[in-house]
């Protein structure tokens, strides 16, 4: 089957929001998006419903259909309740910020107790920290180095992550998302 898209627009230009069966999105940061295509494919395996519709429409020999902006799972998917312990999730618990100085630039992770000293690479001891206070602290202890993180290093749940990820918006939001993701706002009056 050919598919041929409207000249005018880019197919990249017209991503979906994936919402869980609870309308709410799978994922906050990275937020939780679908191309066209995905979405289109979905639609035809009957896993999702299709919430909201851009303008642009898709056309082959046998059919016509306007591209989902936002589609839900027919099937509920449950959330993780623990974060994989990933480099990014790291960042994202500490807001991309050096727990050390503030700096945003240049991040990576340090041990608050090194491993030199017996220290472990777990939520409880990784914060994120950028490269000249990474390298100020080197192998010792924050004691000893006299620089403490900001905020001790923690196990973030989902919903931290989550919380977090609403103050680093993607660049392209379309309005017919905005119902969906920030469902715990203050309403205007």
């Amino acid at each position: 089957m050919t598919v041929h898209f409207q000249p005018t627009v880019s197919p990249e230009a017209c991503p979906a929001l994936v919402l869980n069966a609870d309308f709410r999105p799978l994922s906050y940061y990275p937020l939780s998006l679908w191309s066209w295509q995905d979405a289109i494919k979905a639609v035809f395996l009957d896993r999702v419903n299709i919430v909201s519709q851009y303008d642009k429409t898709v056309r082959s020999p046998s059919f016509e259909m306007r591209l989902p902006s936002v589609v839900s799972l027919k099937t509920y998917i449950k959330p993780s309740r623990h974060p994989a312990f990933t480099r990014f999730n790291v960042f994202l618990r500490d807001r991309f910020t050096c727990q050390y100085c503030g700096a945003r630039e240049e991040l990576t992770f340090d041990h608050v107790v090194p491993r030199s000293k017996g220290g472990t690479t777990t939520w409880e001891n990784v914060v994120a920290a950028c490269s000249c206070c990474n390298l100020r602290k080197s192998d010792r202890l924050p004691d000893v180095a006299r620089m403490w993180p900001a905020k001790m290093p923690y196990q973030p749940t989902i919903s931290d992550l989550h919380q977090n990820g609403r103050h680093f918006p993607p660049n392209y939001l379309h309005e017919s998302w905005m119902d969906y993701l920030y469902w715990d706002s203050v309403l205007e009056p």
